[in-house]
């Protein structure tokens, strides 16, 4: 059952300086396919720099998973170009490469062997892969190439204190850390809401949950991979 939130609301509009200067940040997975649509087989590209280092542009699990990263930034629209210009600067330096759309997979290769993200030759580099393995290890490697969207906030100082009085003494981190722990709570409690009404993929290959297919409980329309070319689609 959803909450009666009237409580909240009301609260709101007796604080509207709350929720002001929320602080904000977007981290965006996509996949560098060929333009078949098929899993790039290709390293990092070189053009993009290191995925070590680089602050904005860097690898998730697979070397061909890119994941964008933009500053922390209290301004909406700037953190939206920020976002816009990583893509742009990538598109144009990928080759005959694309970034694939969806949140599913694309045409994967039966036994098609996924290269996990490499850092270089570094105790670092070399720790980030052996985690990477460990992953692989543990849920499958298709699995982890399912891409999404990361959004970061942070609410402003205005919220706790209007919230919880004086957070100036020494008790300041744990009112805060509490009070975020408590909206942890909730988004585990009502977060499928989320996905539920907005994050299905229109249509996945058949190699996406090939594992799992007792599970999936997906319709299979008289429709073939555009990717793949003979194996059906779900949807």
């Amino acid at each position: 059952m959803i909450p009666d939130v009237s409580q909240a609301l009301a609260w709101l509009e007796k604080h509207p300086q709350a929720l002001k200067g929320i602080q904000r940040g977007l981290e965006r997975e996509t996949l560098r396919v060929n333009a078949d649509g098929t899993l790039a087989t290709t390293g990092h590209p070189e053009a993009l720099g290191s995925a070590l280092t680089h602050k904005w542009i860097t690898t998730d699990f697979a070397e061909a998973l890119l994941e964008f990263i933009t500053p922390v930034d209290g301004d909406i629209e700037h953190m939206l170009t920020f976002m816009r210009d990583l893509h742009r600067y990538t598109a144009r330096n990928m080759g005959d490469e694309r970034m694939w759309p969806l949140s599913m997979p694309c045409y994967i290769a039966e036994g098609q062997d996924i290269e996990l993200a490499q850092y270089g030759t570094s105790n670092t580099g070399r720790f980030k892969t052996l985690y990477r393995e460990g992953l692989k290890n543990r849920y499958g490697a298709l699995m982890q190439t399912i891409s999404g969207v990361h959004y970061n906030f942070s609410l402003p100082m205005a919220f706790w204190q209007a919230k919880c009085g004086d957070i100036s003494g020494a008790d300041a981190k744990e009112k805060i850390s509490a009070g975020y722990f408590r909206v942890i709570r909730n988004y585990y409690r009502f977060g499928w809401v989320i996905p539920y009404l907005f994050g299905a993929s229109p249509a996945i290959c058949l190699l996406s949950c090939k594992e799992n297919q007792r599970r999936c409980r997906l319709r299979k329309p008289s429709a073939v991979c555009i990717t793949c070319r003979m194996r059906p689609l779900f949807v």
